[in-house]
């Protein structure tokens, strides 16, 4: 029998609410991101909840600092809780990948913030490991970010790029809604 995919949610804490971080693209990721997470409760399928614990000091992820916190809705019944300090959910602890193996899953979702730091990072090692990877995009957000010129990318040009750049290559890049749907059998 076939296993079915495990959700990750990564990072999705509540310092990334904070208005430092600058322009966001997509201020509907944490509802999608809930969504998400409610029909796998629901399946009782795996799901996986990924924290970053900031060695920064002064980091609104920092373990010390509330914005550590998981945002509402996030933190419940879960299978796996990874918390890590470096963008990619297989450098955490526990290990991802041997949880993985060791329970027989090899299709991933992923999900969370920010789109090109820990789920890109998160996607591609995925990919590279043999993991059926799907990304969804409309379930991640980022930031406004500077090119080293000085010029400013828009959070909405970062995402896309992001997605490009994985689709096809490391993920099969999808949105919310068609996940949900694939999955409206299962329920």
């Amino acid at each position: 029998m076939l296993r079915p995919p495990v959700l990750i949610a990564i990072d999705v804490q509540v310092g990334f609410l904070e208005p430092a971080w600058g322009a966001t693209d997509n201020p509907a990721a944490e509802n999608n991101i809930r969504s998400l997470i409610a029909r796998w409760r629901g399946l009782e399928w795996p799901l996986v909840l990924v924290r970053h614990d900031s060695l920064q000091q002064g980091s609104p992820l920092s373990p010390t600092n509330p914005g550590n916190a998981f945002q509402e809705g996030i933190y419940g019944p879960h299978d796996l809780l990874v918390t890590k300090s470096v963008n990619s959910a297989f450098y955490g602890e526990p290990d991802l990948h041997q949880w993985l193996r060791d329970n027989g899953h090899t299709e991933v979702v992923i999900c969370g913030l920010t789109t090109n730091h820990c789920c890109e990072t998160t996607a591609r090692m995925a990919g590279n490991l043999g993991y059926d990877v799907r990304f969804v995009a409309d379930a991640t957000r980022t930031f406004d970010r500077k090119h080293p010129d000085g010029s400013l990318i828009s959070a909405a040009e970062i995402a896309r790029s992001s997605a490009a750049s994985l689709h096809g290559e490391f993920a099969t890049v999808t949105t919310t809604a068609e996940v949900l749907a694939t999955f409206a059998d299962s329920v």
